[in-house]
């Protein structure tokens, strides 16, 4: 069996080859797409990913990198070029050989350009599903979409549902069309949707669907796609995006207001729940001949609920009590606010206002500002965030729910695809470890001087707060003085006129 991976060097793709590394010893061949990055080959970027701490457990199983080495081949290419950027020989060996295509490569940019977005995300598809059907020996095209692309549907089932243009005509537009002409036409072209990124991989899986009638394949869904739970390592990512990123902005004081319903949800799941869920979904489709089946949500709403308060609360008591982060700016505080003119005014009193301040202190000691740049990538990320923190959508996620019955309890532990066992103070805190060790770099024997940090900076936000408002005190009963010796002389003028006529 020989399987076809794209976007197996990004955070998903990772989790996915490092788990058919360990559990599928008996795999044939797993080619990987890869692109040359910031100077590195395909070959040394392999090595690096492989030499990582995700890859510690599989390596210490097979004997070292290089045993995980032979098991990849490495296909040059681009899902964003015109021909996949492929070699005529690569392409040769795809044709013949593969079995299993997954196409997880995608932009996840909410703000990506449409141009960049359309290439990578819908002709990049579209040229991935010609690939797949030149293969002789295709047993099952797999295409990994997003449970939050059809965001006019409150309800969203497992079925297709049509897309916002015409993927076909749309690739044309933007591949002759100049930079300045498709922005110009990008609002209109999104509609109702929010962003590009909700744009193209509805436009993706639409084409997806239709080859469907040619080629044996499926749609994944998954829902927001956040840090491990289980294994290999728990809470490991390698990004900040999604609700690790609130937490360390959060958790280092930099994050104090949110413009969100704080009773509401957003549906998450577990990287490692997710790939789990598409080999027993591949398993389902080949094994039990299940091809009906081939609309998969993968979501986490229907089981287990976490409110956007939840996740924050629990990240706050985290932070400041057990993991707290180092040179933290301010201590964690804030709260989420349903007035979008009051989150405004709060950002701009405790958001804008300290980090100018701090950020002049740093000029003129010598240092590089850094805060207002924070600021306004943190204002950059509320504007796309916003409109999922404050609307709601429900998912029906039956077929999911069905393949799994099909387990045995062995195969139910190894291949976790449910909720069952999740506590979740423990994950948020093995997210936040984690993030703590392989995205900031802070290391645990740095965790004493953390604590004493923060206990600094209790001090100084409770000082600071009785001076704001004691100030604010003085500042309210002088100008409540100076009302009322205004009504008195108003009322003693009179009186004097009277004596002096």
């Amino acid at each position: 069996m020989k399987v076809l991976i794209t976007g197996g060097t990004g955070f998903m793709g990772k989790v996915l080859v490092e788990k058919l590394l360990r559990k599928c010893p008996d795999i044939g061949q797993i080619l990987l797409f890869v692109r040359s990055k910031k100077g590195k080959n395909p070959k040394q970027r392999l090595e690096e990913i492989f030499n990582g701490v995700l890859f510690e457990k599989v390596r210490a199983m097979r004997g070292g990198v290089e045993p995980l080495i032979e098991k990849v081949t490495l296909v040059t290419g681009d899902v964003s070029e015109p021909d996949l950027g492929m070699s005529e020989e690569d392409r040769q060996m795809v044709m013949k050989d593969v079995d299993i295509i997954i196409h997880a490569a995608a932009t996840i940019r909410f703000d990506e350009e449409l141009k960049k977005a359309v290439l990578l995300n819908v002709r990049g598809t579209k040229l991935m599903v010609e690939l797949a059907k030149t293969c002789k020996k295709l047993k099952l095209f797999i295409h990994i979409s997003t449970s939050y692309c059809h965001l006019h549907e409150k309800l969203l089932e497992e079925k297709a549902y049509p897309p916002p243009a015409d993927p076909h005509q749309i690739i044309q537009a933007v591949e002759w069309m100049d930079e300045e002409t498709i922005t110009a036409l990008t609002p209109k072209l999104l509609n109702k949707l929010p962003n590009s990124y909700a744009f193209t991989k509805a436009l993706g899986e639409a084409l997806v669907v239709e080859s469907m009638e040619h080629i044996p394949a499926m749609v994944l869904r998954p829902s927001i796609v956040i840090p491990i739970w289980q294994e290999p390592v728990p809470g490991w990512t390698d990004n900040i995006n999604g609700p690790t990123g609130l937490l360390i902005g959060a958790g280092k004081g930099v994050i104090r207001s949110m413009y969100c319903k704080s009773n509401s949800y957003a549906d998450y799941l577990p990287v490692d729940v997710f790939i789990n869920g598409i080999m027993i979904a591949a398993w389902n489709y080949m094994k039990n001949g299940e091809t009906k089946a081939n609309i998969i949500n993968f979501t986490s709403s229907a089981e287990i609920k976490v409110t956007w308060s939840e996740m924050i609360d629990a990240g706050r008591e985290i932070i400041m009590n057990r993991v707290p982060l180092n040179g933290v700016v301010w201590y964690p505080g804030g709260s989420m606010k349903h007035s979008r003119l009051y989150h405004n005014i709060c950002v701009f009193f405790f958001h804008w206002i300290p980090a100018f301040i701090i950020d002049t202190l740093l000029f003129c000691l010598g240092y590089k500002p850094v805060l207002c740049r924070v600021q306004r990538r943190i204002t950059k990320g509320f504007e796309v965030f916003e409109y999922y923190t404050n609307n709601q959508w429900d998912f029906k996620s039956d077929i999911a729910q069905k393949v799994r019955t099909k387990l045995n309890p062995r195969e139910r532990r190894e291949y976790k695809v449910d909720a069952v066992g999740l506590d979740i103070s423990k994950y948020f805190e093995d997210c936040i470890r984690a993030a703590r060790v392989f995205i900031l770099k802070e290391y645990d024997d740095t965790l004493p001087a953390a604590r004493r940090h923060m206990r600094v900076m209790y001090w100084v936000d409770v000082i600071v707060r009785c001076l704001f408002w004691g100030l604010m005190l003085y500042w309210i009963s002088g100008w409540f003085s100076s009302s009322n010796s205004i009504v008195a002389d108003q009322h003693t003028l009179p009186t004097v006129i009277a004596m002096d006529a």
